[in-house]
């Protein structure tokens, strides 16, 4: 048995530490945590000052197991958990999952896995931070109280399954209110103009009018005004400007600049981050600091001195500005900053590279420019160009790197200007005036979103790509490209002397990657913004942020705190769900003149749907039509509306039965003998014709075909299938997942059965359903079909006086 136990969250980081530490080490993984609040009711004990119940899950169960007898065997237990809050929490769970002795049990943090690193620990332990752990479980706590308090006032007055979250509800009132700005926005247009001139040694020299023409007319009179002018250069203005780099990663500039220059998600940025991490590439991953270490800035002295020159370094150091930064203490930069790139995935080795150039560019010199900016007069006009030139004297840190933006009418004119003399006479070779649009504010994008969220103070590192990720999959907000529209405009020209007009058309509001609200994100953010404001405050929620840092710092009890926030919003609760009215975000779009009957559009019980009568009408039903995925209630025209009751429609027959086409609860589908088949993206339900509707069908049938890989005659239930992700186990209506290395083709209906058995197999959807449930579905006679279960339907929240059940009637006793 090995004397010195370390427990870390993953594998992957137990295999990269064992290999530093050596004999009488072993190094073991919790797979993150261990405890978590119970999931029967809040796992909170309101009453005795918010008392955590917390449990550990049936899928932990083993790994604390084998854990508790390592544990036992060992002279030290070293909790070598990430550094942050939460890391802290796992540890604080672990010692009391694990009953281990305080005696022999140390907490040890490092912010890179490097052998020096992990020594180094080793030889400075501390104790668990109980502040931290408050701190974590404050935030715990306080999320699952508003989820669990909200969630059912949402069911009740909006749609069944739906959830609400501290965070997660203001992100999306984020995303909300710019679409209403965007909805709301009228575009104006302007004549922006343009001259290309010559000077005197043929060089060209563009340059920009500094007024713009509100009308057709108005450009056209410049215009005429031009013809017969002459052009002088007025003044030149050479000025020295610099720029200097950013400053190194922290969590949410990486997950921007990941965004801009890779094209990743934010989730896809943190798990790349993570192995990096992991695999001692480079430093904590979740860190609100800029600053770099004595040895990273003397690292990067001497990379740059060795492959760019001494005038290429400029030490600097940088302090964190951002409200709240947590107790990591650098930023994010490579272990080894003498590597400049690294082998393996690509997307790995991406993201790498772009911390190596931004950790170096921010120990680079300045980039030395010299902008010039000549004025030049028109005769006979008031108006004047303006030329702007850029020379780059030197590159500095823009040498290897630029950082991106987000301004997407960024339009840079500036280029090198020839040498200029004021008095200089030019020649127009052609000035042109464009017909320009005002454009609407920027949708989001996900780096746009986690810029925002931390300008408001609202989340820390840990908490970006969660949320984000939340609000797509609870489909509040969708993530995608839309296809913009044709626009016409109209360009006149001056070209020798004689000006030409031509009206030309381009493509205008299309959107790649951008958030956009569905629907029910929209109806649930103005019910809680009625309903709730201090929860979707913003101020607010920056405040509950900035009370979980005072409580890490130990300034402040996290029971007061939570007390503090409990009592007055479960009030509101109780007032909201006995008082308030529905929301449906109704909205009236006519009278159809054939029946008489007012058109509303509304979210029903599955979704975004349009209504054709009254729904108190008990002699003259109302009709109902599912909305298209394209469609939204607040700008679907009564038109397309009355269209979505031409459906189902009949598209014609195949093979002797009749294909219809609908909308249902999860979009167009075809039905056919019985079987449904969805549409694709492309197809549209009120022109898509029979051929098209028989190719969906053999395709969908060819998929099957292709799906199945085997099964088992005596136990028809159990099938082994391929999937999105590879082989899979379903039985019945569960599915399970294969273990590595296993060709499903070899084996056995009692295999299959086995693997079913084992609770580390089972996939998300059915893990934590009760065990009687999984066996009775695994312990059955080869012989006889598996019983089909009916899934365990999750507890409704209780806990504690001031927690009764929101949908009884009742005042809560207090």
């Amino acid at each position: 048995m090995s004397n010195n136990l370390v427990i870390v969250e993953s594998p992957a980081k137990a295999k990269t530490i064992e290999g530093f530490l050596g004999e009488g080490f072993t190094v073991k993984s919790s797979y993150g945590h261990v405890r978590d609040l119970a999931k029967k009711g809040f796992g909170v004990d309101i009453e005795n000052n918010f008392n955590p119940n917390y449990e550990i899950p049936p899928d932990k169960a083993k790994v604390v197991a084998e854990l508790k007898k390592l544990a036992k065997g060992a002279n030290m237990v070293w909790l070598a958990t990430d550094e942050d809050r939460e890391g802290e929490a796992i540890s604080w769970h672990l010692f009391e999952s694990l009953n281990l002795d305080k005696k022999k049990t140390k907490r040890i943090v490092f912010h890179e896995i490097t052998k020096n690193a992990i020594k180094n620990a080793i030889a400075n332990p501390r104790s668990i931070d109980k502040h931290l752990v408050d701190a974590q479980q404050a935030r715990r706590i306080l999320d699952r109280l508003v989820g669990f308090e909200l969630s059912p006032v949402l069911w009740k007055k909006v749609r069944p399954s739906l959830s609400a979250g501290r965070v997660q509800s203001v992100a999306v009132r984020l995303i909300v209110e710019r679409e209403r700005e965007i909805i709301n926005f009228k575009s104006t247009s302007s004549y922006k103009v343009i001259g290309t001139f010559l000077s005197g040694s043929n060089s060209i020299i563009k340059a920009e009018l500094g007024t713009k023409f509100k009308t057709l007319d108005e450009a056209r009179t410049f215009l005429k005004k031009c013809a017969a002018a002459d052009f002088i250069i007025d003044n030149v203005e050479t000025k020295p400007s610099k720029k200097s780099p950013s400053a190194p990663f922290t969590t949410s500039t990486l997950q921007q600049e990941a965004s801009r220059k890779l094209g990743f998600s934010v989730a896809q940025t943190m798990v790349v981050a993570q192995r990096l991490y992991e695999s001692g590439n480079i430093t904590y991953m979740r860190t609100d600091s800029v600053n770099l270490s004595d040895t990273a800035i003397s690292q990067a002295k001497e990379a740059i001195t060795a492959n760019y020159g001494a005038k290429y370094l400029n030490i600097r150091h940088y302090k964190t500005k951002s409200k709240g930064a947590q107790e990591a203490h650098e930023a994010i930069r490579p272990t080894y900053i003498d590597k400049s790139t690294i082998s393996g995935d690509a997307a790995d080795k991406r993201l790498y590279e772009l911390i190596w150039k931004r950790t170096i560019a921010s120990q680079m010199s300045d980039a030395e420019l010299e902008k010039t900016t000549a004025t030049i007069t028109v005769s006979g006009a008031s108006e004047k160009f303006i030329a702007q030139g850029e020379v780059l004297k030197f590159d500095g840190f823009l040498k290897i790197y630029l950082e991106g933006t987000d301004d997407e009418d960024e339009e840079n004119l500036e280029a090198i200007l020839p040498p200029l003399k004021v008095g200089e006479t030019l020649k127009s070779n052609e000035i042109i005036a464009t017909e320009r649009f005002t454009h609407h504010p920027a949708r989001y994008t996900e780096a746009s979103l986690v810029k925002k969220l931390e300008e408001l103070g609202i989340g820390r590192p840990s908490t970006y790509a969660p949320t984000i990720s939340t609000i797509q999959k609870r489909e509040y907000v969708v993530k995608e490209d839309r296809q913009g529209i044709q626009r016409n405009y109209n360009i006149a020209a001056l070209i020798n002397g004689k000006i030409t007009e031509e009206i030309k058309t381009e493509n205008t509001g299309a959107e790649k990657a951008k958030l956009f609200p569905t629907d029910i994100g929209m109806v649930v953010t103005d019910f809680l913004l009625t309903q709730f404001p201090q929860i979707m405050d913003f101020n607010f929620t920056a405040k509950v942020e900035e009370e979980f840092d005072e409580i890490a710092e130990g300034k402040i009890s996290w029971t007061k705190m939570l007390e503090a926030f409990y009592k007055p919003f479960h009030k509101t609760v109780i007032n909201t769900s006995e008082h308030s009215e529905r929301a449906s975000g109704e909205r009236l779009l006519g009278v159809d003149t054939q029946t008489g009957k007012n058109l509303y559009v509304r979210i029903g019980r599955f979704g975004p749907m349009a209504q054709l009568g009254e729904s108190n009408d008990e002699n003259n039903k109302p009709r109902f039509a599912a909305l298209r995925k394209d469609q939204r209630i607040d700008s679907i025209t009564f038109e397309d509306a009355m269209d979505l009751f031409k459906l189902p429609r009949t598209v014609g027959e195949f093979e002797g039965k009749e294909m219809t086409v609908a909308i249902g609860r999860f979009g167009p589908y075809i039905k056919h003998n019985n079987a449904f088949v969805s549409l694709k993206k492309e197809d549209d339900p009120m022109t898509i014709s029979a051929e098209r509707a028989i190719e969906l069908i053999k395709a969908k049938r060819q998929a099957e075909i292709d799906k199945y890989i085997k099964s088992f005659p005596e136990n028809s239930s159990v099938q082994l299938l391929n999937g999105r992700w590879g082989p899979y186990l379903a039985i019945d209506k569960n599915n399970y997942k294969l273990p590595k290395g296993v060709d499903p083709l070899k084996l056995t209906l009692e295999d299959c059965l086995a693997i079913a058995a084992d609770p580390k197999n089972a996939s998300k959807g059915n893990r934590f359903k009760k065990k009687e449930t999984t066996q009775a579905s695994t312990k059955v006679s080869p012989a006889k079909k598996v019983t089909k279960k009916t899934p365990v339907k999750p507890a409704r929240p209780s806990g504690g006086k001031m927690a009764t059940k929101i949908n009884n009637k009742k005042t809560a006793k207090k």
